[in-house]
């Protein structure tokens, strides 16, 4: 297939199938070894496994991408106090040079044998503040946008370390930084929730919270999955 070449090679790929406990939360965050090949099906990784099948995975969530200089970025804010790295947000596959500004939902995106389509940024939750060492560090990623985002799976097949990441068609104008700044807006805003919503690609778990939001006029507490058990830091 033919198309644009967002970035020429992979920075990393990763997967993991060991569970971890972060301050007792399970996660499966540190789990993620190098490798020079991802076995991808439409329901998953091979090889691959998260500790919370409701919140990560299925679907619509198989591959996480991060851009690897956002660890860069996060230690210049003192947002990263321990030394983790590369893979430590748990993603499947780092580049660099490639942002949530470049890359739109519902993208159709080819990497060797495997054709995806991006679904949905990464929606921060409070094990990045207990894997980073930073109370509001989910806070400042939903804040800044610098989430990474979602792939689901419309052919299966091999992505190898030396693949190119080539963008095969466009079918939306939100990129993953607008669709946070949409989805995490502070109040209620039918007008652009519809604008995301009508996203071809669009996770449907985000569809559904919008059109609740919509619905009840109420957007969700966002105190438990930004700062978990504890809460708000003072």
């Amino acid at each position: 297939m033919a198309g644009y070449v967002l970035a020429k090679k992979i920075s990393g790929l990763f997967r993991g199938d060991k569970i971890d406990t972060l301050e007792s939360i399970d996660s499966g965050m540190n789990n993620k070894l190098p490798v020079q090949s991802l076995s991808v099906t439409q329901h998953g990784v091979e090889g691959d496994k998260q500790a919370d099948p409701i919140h990560h995975g299925g679907e619509e969530r198989v591959l996480h991408h991060f851009p690897r200089e956002h660890y860069g970025q996060y230690r210049r804010w003192d947002l990263i106090t321990n030394f983790k790295d590369v893979p430590a947000m748990g993603e499947n596959i780092s580049t660099v040079g490639l942002d949530e500004s470049q890359v739109n939902i519902g993208d159709i995106i080819q990497i060797g044998e495997v054709l995806l389509q991006v679904t949905q940024p990464r929606s921060p939750c409070f094990k990045l503040n207990l894997q980073f060492g930073h109370p509001k560090f989910a806070l400042a990623m939903q804040e800044s946008r610098m989430c990474g985002w979602f792939y689901k799976v419309l052919q299966a097949g091999e992505i190898n370390a030396n693949d190119s990441i080539v963008l095969i068609e466009r079918k939306t104008d939100i990129s993953i930084a607008q669709a946070m700044k949409i989805y995490f807006l502070p109040e209620v805003d039918p007008e652009q929730y519809q604008q995301l919503m009508q996203c071809e690609g669009l996770a449907q778990n985000w569809v559904a919270s919008m059109q609740r939001r919509i619905d009840t006029q109420q957007i969700e507490n966002w105190q438990y999955r930004l700062y978990g058990p504890a809460g708000e830091p003072d």
